[in-house]
């Protein structure tokens, strides 16, 4: 170097180091793997549903026991009545063709009501009373009464079908229809409080 380079301050140039070579890559510093999709948990199997318990059947017969049976004999009681109600109103208002179409209409009702009382109740009663000789005479009582009240009500149904051609009936009519209404009411009253108690499982 020169005086002159000496003096103002002209420094000879560094000579430039080499470049340091890169540190290889650690092995943290690596791509990492994809990570294996795992396999969606098994659900487990719902267990196989419970096989519905079989109604309770009357001893000796393949009449089973129903629940619902004596809401739906009660139910039909009010069916009844309030058919009943209507063909009076009818009746005493003269209106026969209309009497007419409510009694054909109490026919089917009440003959469908007797027909489950004999099907679903008495025969269900026979045979789960026979040990009962006390309720199983009661239920006899019961049957034998229903059987004649029910042939003298199907009589005046049928004394009566033509009911809406024939309006000279109209004082005979009002006059059995109060006497058969007053018997009716009170076998049904008869039968809530006093048979259907005696209907459960076997």
């Amino acid at each position: 170097m020169s005086f002159l380079d000496r003096l103002f301050g002209r420094r000879e140039p560094e000579a430039a180091s080499p470049p340091k070579k890169s540190a290889p890559p650690s092995k943290s510093a690596q791509p990492a793997r994809p990570a294996q999709r795992q396999k969606p948990a098994q659900l487990p199997k719902p267990a196989p549903a419970a096989a519905p318990e079989r109604p309770a059947m009357a001893p000796g017969t393949r009449i089973a026991h129903h629940f619902e049976l004596i809401a739906q004999l009660e139910q039909d009681h009010r069916d009844l009545l309030r058919i009943y109600s209507g063909l009076r109103r009818a009746s005493d208002a003269g209106r026969m063709q209309e009497a007419g179409e409510q009694l054909e209409t109490f026919r089917h009702a009440l003959q469908g009501h007797l027909l489950k009382e004999n099907v679903k109740l008495y025969v269900y009663l026979e045979h789960t009373l026979a040990a009962d000789a006390t309720s199983h005479e009661l239920m006899h009582g019961f049957r034998h009464e229903m059987d004649r009240i029910g042939k003298a009500v199907m009589v005046f149904l049928d004394r009566y079908r033509d009911l809406a051609g024939h309006p000279e009936w109209k004082d005979d009519f009002a006059r059995e229809l109060d006497g058969i209404g007053k018997v009716l009411v009170e076998r049904m009253r008869n039968e809530e409080s006093n048979l259907y108690p005696l209907y459960g499982p076997p």
